[in-house]
């Protein structure tokens, strides 16, 4: 599970900014994402830039598959 969470503080507003979603003015958030099992969860990397926060979250490489045994039959 990934949890983050933050705080927003105001922002003075600039004069003929238009906004196409502010989610709270001023205060504290929290978020919670279910991480898929192929996530590797030591190479999580965040970048926050002009207001936008970017979660980057690397896969794992798939299971190598596993190879037939080969078994002996012995008569008698």
């Amino acid at each position: 599970m990934l949890l983050i969470t933050g705080e927003r503080k105001r922002e003075e507003e600039k004069e003929g900014a238009k906004y196409v979603r502010m989610e709270r003015r001023v205060s504290k958030f929290m978020r919670k994402f279910v991480l898929p099992e192929n996530a590797n969860v030591d190479a999580i990397s965040a970048v926050c830039q002009d207001g936008v926060l970017t979660v980057t979250v690397q896969k794992l490489p798939p299971p190598e598959p596993k190879k037939p045994k080969t078994i002996e039959v012995k008569i008698g």
